[in-house]
């Protein structure tokens, strides 16, 4: 496609962007939310699915999804499997709940043609527009501090500790040393009077930190101190006999690593259409009689569609913020067409053989380096696309210490820019504010801080007097959350 004609089509010069801007913004949000591919693959083989086979369907469904938002909608925004609602299919709908993984995707077909049809009416856009300035700044607040964590976490900086919950790691280990240099010389290049340093500085520091972790990790397998097993690279020498037992975050080239591979196409027809086509098929007809049978899977199908429809349009007001898709009534442009893609997606993930996809947060990278189009989403959608086949040159991107320093910058960066603006005067505000980004942070679920934060505005803004100022849509809303939490403690009950 010639230069002008995709400048025409995603309208690039129109909002104030270049075609290299729009093309490294997707590369670099790309490379930030690949590892969605091989963390999803995991989750999802708990539930007795086909790991590679998973895989491969993850791209598949991330490239349609991605490309429709870009092409149809021309926003910045990626698309995949989405984090919580996987392991929320996999350990409560499955392995909790006791579903076979088939009838799981049976049951997440459903919810997706409900979600899909809401999505056609204008319930989605009541509850964008019902959300008020000052909420809109502390959703994006907390998903800043949301993607923060995730980096923080998926680096192995944070880790989990029995007498305080979370502990800074170890830097004994080389994965987190490079990882937090990388996040401090992102930072540094961030606020940098360099212009070009200031506009890379995230491809920069990505880069930078992959080729040191890849050296790093080389010598080290080659020194017999990193062995491969059970999936994973394990610290084996007495060199690092703090780490021995543990698995490194260093980036590994794909010829030292077995498990990944160019492309496994018998483990996707293994869970393409509900396994039909593979060798451990069930019975269709059965396992539609057992779902809609059992009164579980009606719990299970609301709490699917609620999590999918306030994860996604949370994203989507957040992102849309970002990336001046937010009119001058400060409501989101082109709505329809943007909720058309991730509705797509939940309608098609289960027939191909993954779980229901949503917007990420992560696409703010993309838009802090710039991106304003859907031509970003569509460079993102086709490295999804040759992940199918060559996901070995991408792989060294999804090491959490190479991801650090996009994501932990970048939700710094949306943190600061949002909490700033929100009116702390008022109390109200202030403890909303306050709510929803602990519960963010401690539950890591977007939602949960969203519903949290929603239902105490609501009884605060009763309590003094001034209940009238909050409009009909954000107590239905916080009532929904509401019954969302009652329905979540009853299914684990039953």
């Amino acid at each position: 496609m010639k230069t002008g004609v995709m400048e025409r089509l995603f309208h690039v010069k129109e909002r104030g962007s270049s075609l290299k801007t729009e093309i490294i913004a997707g590369l670099v949000t790309f490379a930030s939310v690949c590892y969605i591919l091989p963390v999803n693959a995991s989750i999802l083989s708990d539930a007795g699915m086909s790991s590679s086979g998973v895989f491969m369907a993850t791209a598949l469904v991330a490239f349609v999804v991605t490309m429709i938002m870009g092409l149809v909608a021309n926003y910045p925004i990626v698309l995949s499997a989405g984090m919580g609602l996987n392991a929320f299919f996999a350990y409560n709908i499955c392995l909790s709940q006791g579903f076979n993984w088939q009838e799981g995707m049976i049951l997440l077909t459903v919810s997706g043609i409900i979600f899909f049809v809401l999505s056609l009416t204008p319930v989605r856009r009541w509850i964008i527009d019902a959300i008020p300035k000052n909420i809109r700044y502390i959703i994006s607040a907390a998903l800043g501090l949301f993607i923060a964590f995730v980096g923080l976490k998926n680096a192995g900086i944070i880790v989990s500790d029995e007498s305080t919950i979370v502990s800074l790691a170890s830097f004994v280990d080389p994965a987190i040393i490079i990882g937090v240099v990388g996040i401090i010389v992102c930072l540094g290049l961030m606020l940098s009077k360099n212009k070009i340093c200031k506009n890379f500085a995230i491809p920069f520091s990505i880069i930078g930190v992959a080729v040191v972790g890849l050296i790093l990790s080389t010598i080290f397998i080659e020194s017999d101190m990193l062995t491969y097993s059970d999936g994973s690279f394990i610290y084996t020498s007495k060199y690092v006999s703090n780490l021995v037992g543990s698995s490194s975050k260093l980036p590994i080239w794909p010829g030292y690593d077995s498990s990944v591979k160019w492309a496994d196409f018998s483990g996707f027809t293994s869970v393409l259409f509900y396994g039909s086509l593979g060798e451990d098929s069930v019975n269709f007809g059965q396992a539609c009689a057992n779902v809609f049978s059992s009164p579980v899977s009606y719990i299970g199908m609301f709490s699917l569609i609620f999590v999918n429809l306030f994860d996604t349009t949370a994203t989507l007001t957040a992102v849309g913020e970002g990336a001046g898709m937010i009119d001058e009534n400060g409501k989101l442009k082109n709505y329809r067409r943007a909720m058309l893609a991730d509705a797509t997606g939940a309608l098609i993930c289960a027939p191909l053989g993954t779980s229901t996809t949503t917007s990420f947060a992560e696409s703010n990278v993309g838009v802090s380096m710039g991106a304003k189009t859907g031509l970003s989403a569509c460079t993102a959608g086709l490295c999804f696309l040759l992940c199918m086949f060559i996901y070995p040159v991408f792989s060294i991107f999804t090491a959490g210490s190479v991801t650090a320093p996009a994501l932990v910058c970048v939700g710094g960066l949306i943190f600061v820019n949002n909490i700033k603006q929100i009116d702390f005067k008022s109390g109200v505000i202030g403890f909303t504010a306050f709510i929803t980004l602990i519960f963010t942070l401690l539950t890591y679920s977007i939602t949960i801080g969203i519903g949290l934060g929603l239902i105490c505005y609501c009884v605060m803004m009763l309590c003094s007097k001034q209940a009238k100022e909050v409009g009909t849509a954000i107590y239905v809303i916080a009532c929904l959350f509401l019954v969302y939490f009652i329905l979540d403690a009853v299914l684990l009950l039953i």
